[in-house]
């Protein structure tokens, strides 16, 4: 157990295996009050939504991918608020935010949903009055969202600094099981009894690193007369991140944002000036290019492999084409599809190195069909790791597949990761002041130094 323990640890961003398990067993309970009110079919006539303008496009600066939960966990809501905490990418004076029920099998009532900025100098939990906007949806302040389905919320007037956070309260009236979610969040969320979604402050009955039934937000410009801009995001654009725990910020310090998506958005927010390039970070820890979760039967994986996500072939229409602005895609995925097999997942999911150049053909066509430039990325070396995902066979598949990746010139760049971060002395070693500890996943100096290793040319 003790050695499974220990892999689950190297798979999940931030936090203690601990605290993932605490996170799981956690059945929130409270008492519970009246139904929230169903909305109306459709907006009234008098909304002020309904009438105002269409506006300019709109354009993603926050993203997560959501992901199912296994059978053993029992997570559940009832007349209970989630609070929960964002970092933006890019600015702008309009906002609108994206829910998800899609691994829900019932719907999910949403009593009441507000979103803020935090207070400057308090805990991140506690909010600035003066920025809270009450959310609507059609109009209305409650909201089913049916199963299987995502939702947005209508437009709300907010001026939201690039690279600053956003506090997104969410009421959850009747039982509700945290079947979507994102369980890696690298930042602490909260949850507190009953209905406080317009306090400033509140008393957290809990706390978790996952985000909960959010998975989106979008920036416009301010339009209260119709004209007018914010941060410049009339021209700006969005870049999808494609990829697996290394991307989704494995082992980087908890809190502190430094996923290497993270530090790309900083670079960009210098680099660009009014033209503003949102960083939309949809990796999932353990995710894989080819297949979805499949641990082996009685393994302890079984407690755990639903977080790492559907296979990035089944969620790219959802977390790449759908993304709003999005213009670029960056993709650095394989490692799990190499190591998985025989370790959380089953030997007959071997994958060979073709296997993999074919699903990133796949990859790339897609993008190409939506009008977006796709960047490769050189798979990470992972020589002596802890989780037993090397082997002689899976070093030469990596090998082969990063040549491809260099000579064949079917993406439309090359962002030379393995370069960036291998030790020039041992090339299938992580360089030791890149490496968190496992020898697969970079510490916060080597998401940097991901970061840097991405040309800017290829975003303007």
């Amino acid at each position: 157990m003790r050695k499974h323990l220990a892999r689950l640890r190297t798979h999940r961003t931030g936090g203690r295996f601990a605290a993932l398990l605490a996170g799981a067993l956690l059945v929130a309970t409270a008492q519970p009050t009246t139904a929230a009110p169903r909305p109306a079919p459709t907006a009234p006539a008098s909304s002020s939504v309904a009438h105002r303008p269409a506006g300019p496009a709109w354009t993603g600066t926050w993203a997560t991918t959501p992901t199912q939960t296994p059978a053993s966990d029992t997570t559940a809501f009832e007349d209970q608020t989630l609070r929960q905490v964002v970092r933006v990418s890019i600015g702008g004076g309009r906002v609108r935010i994206r829910l998800s029920n899609e691994f829900g099998d019932r719907p999910l009532v949403i009593g009441e949903a507000r979103v803020a900025r935090p207070a400057a100098g308090g805990p991140d939990s506690r909010i600035d009055p003066r920025t809270d906007r009450p959310l609507t949806f059609g109009g209305h302040a409650s909201v089913t969202i049916p199963a299987g389905a995502p939702l947005l919320s209508d437009p709300v007037d907010l001026r939201v600094p690039a690279g600053s956070d956003l506090v997104v309260s969410l009421h959850l009236p009747e039982r509700t099981a945290g079947s979507t979610l994102h369980a890696f969040a690298q930042r602490q969320n909260y949850v507190a009894s009953g209905n406080v979604t317009r306090h400033p402050g509140i008393e957290a009955t809990s706390t978790n690193d996952r985000w909960y039934f959010l998975t989106g937000v979008s920036v416009a410009p301010l339009q209260a007369d119709g004209v007018g801009r914010a941060d410049g995001v009339e021209r700006s654009s969005a870049v999808v991140t494609l990829g697996d725990s290394i991307t989704d910020g494995a082992n980087t310090e908890p809190g502190a944002d430094h996923r290497w998506p993270d530090f790309l958005a900083q670079r960009l927010r210098t680099a660009y000036g009014p033209y503003a390039r949102g960083v939309l970070n949809e990796g999932v820890s353990g995710n894989r290019l080819l297949h979805d979760p499949s641990p082996p039967a009685g393994s302890d994986a079984e407690n755990f492999a639903a977080y790492f996500g559907q296979s990035a072939l089944r969620r790219f229409d959802r977390d790449v084409a759908a993304q709003p602005g999005a213009r670029h895609l960056i993709v650095l995925l394989g490692v799990n599809d190499l190591g998985h097999p025989g370790t959380v997942a089953p030997e007959s999911e071997r994958v060979s190195a073709a296997d993999l150049i074919d699903a990133h053909r796949q990859l790339i066509a897609r993008a190409h069909e939506r009008g977006l430039k796709a960047y490769g990325g050189t798979i990470l070396p992972f020589k002596g790791d802890t989780l037993g995902f090397y082997s002689p066979a899976n070093e030469a598949a990596r090998t082969t597949f990063n040549h491809w990746l260099r000579t064949s010139g079917e993406y439309d760049g090359v962002i030379d990761f393995d370069k960036a971060l291998r030790d020039p002395s041992d090339p299938q070693h992580l360089l030791a002041r890149y490496d968190s500890g496992d020898h697969l996943h970079p510490n916060d100096a080597g998401a940097e130094a991901l970061a840097k290793a991405v040309p800017l040319k290829f975003l303007r």
